[in-house]
This record gives structure tokens, C-alpha cells and sequence, in this order.
């Protein structure tokens, strides 16, 4: 089967995570993994991006499958229910809208907050390296951080999973993936 341009997303996925390390404000780039998912589930009413665009997916069935990473066993039925992909979903807008907030503090003129990644919600990161200021507004540094945050977070999910279960594991219960299919469906019933 010939490769399409779109089996090597991957790449971006991996090369987000590596400029990310080096400088902070490459995390702005993952807004494109927030919106595209969106934009083709609402307009299309599809999860065309989970099943054909996903780098991060790519990526997981890469190590885990190509690479031998994965235990390749089935993932346990709880991750699979509704009730832990609704409550991982409410968990990470959670997650996501004390980012947005404390990004707004820092617009509003907050100075105690500090600009870190933060790993699992609770590990803070010595991530100093990746930025030294620029002429743009610190809150754009703080939201960067609390992005990047997000992101490394739920790869290193991802791969947990990766290894514990199936390659593309993550997917089961992923938010994207899920808000993705509450629209798909909602789609359906218009």
C-alpha cells in the first residue's frame, strides 16, 4: 500500500515536542491539534482527523507497533466506558480552563505566577531554558507553558498506555477524541 502524505504526521508530533523543548512559544503550534479536530468534526461530521490525521496517534502506532513498544493488550474496560471518557474529557477542560485563567492573571498583571511546565498536573519541570523573554507580552510565555503542559501531559499518557496496552490506546480515551464524537454525534441527529 503506497504512503499518503498524511502517514507521516508523526513527524510533526515528534518535532512539536522537540522545539517545544528548545523554545517555549513553538507550543502555540498545538493549537492546530485543537481546532483541526474541531473544525473537520463540525463541518464534516466526522472523526476524520482521530482516524487518518492524528500525528500523536501516528506516533503511538509507531513505537508501539512497528517499534515493539507495546504489550499489545487489550485496554481494560473501564477506560473504555463512558463514564471515565466523559470524566477524563470534564478532567482535562478542567485542566485546560485553570491554563486559560492563570494565562489571563498574567495579562491582567499577576506576577507570582511562574512560567513552567508542569507535568501530570503535578510534577513542575526545570524547563527555564526554553524561554528568556521576548518583546511579547509575558502572558503569551504563560500560556505557551500551561499548553506545552497539556500536550506533554497527555503524551506521556499516551505512552503509558502505549506500553501497558494497544499501540493506539490513548485514543480510547483521548479529549479530543472524545469532544470529536460528541459533535459527530450531535451531527447526525441535525
Amino acid at each position: 500500500m503506497k504512503k499518503k502524505w498524511y502517514d507521516y504526521l508523526w513527524i510533526l508530533s515528534a518535532a512539536y515536542l522537540i522545539l517545544g523543548f528548545f523554545n517555549i512559544l513553538f507550543a502555540w503550534l498545538g493549537l492546530l491539534c485543537f481546532f483541526i479536530p474541531l473544525i473537520i468534526s463540525i463541518t464534516r461530521g466526522t472523526k476524520g482527523y482521530c482516524n487518518r490525521y492524528c500525528g500523536r496517534g501516528q506516533l503511538f502506532s509507531l513505537l508501539g507497533g512497528r517499534f515493539g513498544l507495546s504489550r499489545k493488550k487489550d485496554i481494560p474496560g473501564w477506560m473504555k466506558s463512558k463514564w471515565f471518557r466523559y470524566g477524563f474529557l470534564i478532567f482535562f477542560f478542567i485542566m485546560f480552563f485553570q491554563m486559560l485563567w492563570n494565562t489571563y492573571l498574567v495579562f491582567a498583571g499577576a506576577q507570582d505566577l511562574r512560567q513552567v511546565v508542569t507535568l501530570l498536573w503535578t510534577f513542575k519541570l526545570p524547563w527555564n531554558w526554553a524561554y528568556h523573554g521576548t518583546l511579547m507580552h509575558p502572558g503569551v510565555a504563560q500560556f505557551a507553558f500551561g499548553f506545552y503542559s497539556v500536550m506533554l501531559t497527555s503524551t506521556v499518557l499516551g505512552l503509558i498506555t502505549m506500553v501497558l496496552f494497544k499501540p493506539r490506546s490513548w485514543c480510547v480515551y483521548c479529549p479530543m477524541g472524545t469532544m470529536t464524537q460528541l459533535i459527530c454525534k450531535v451531527k447526525a441527529k441535525e
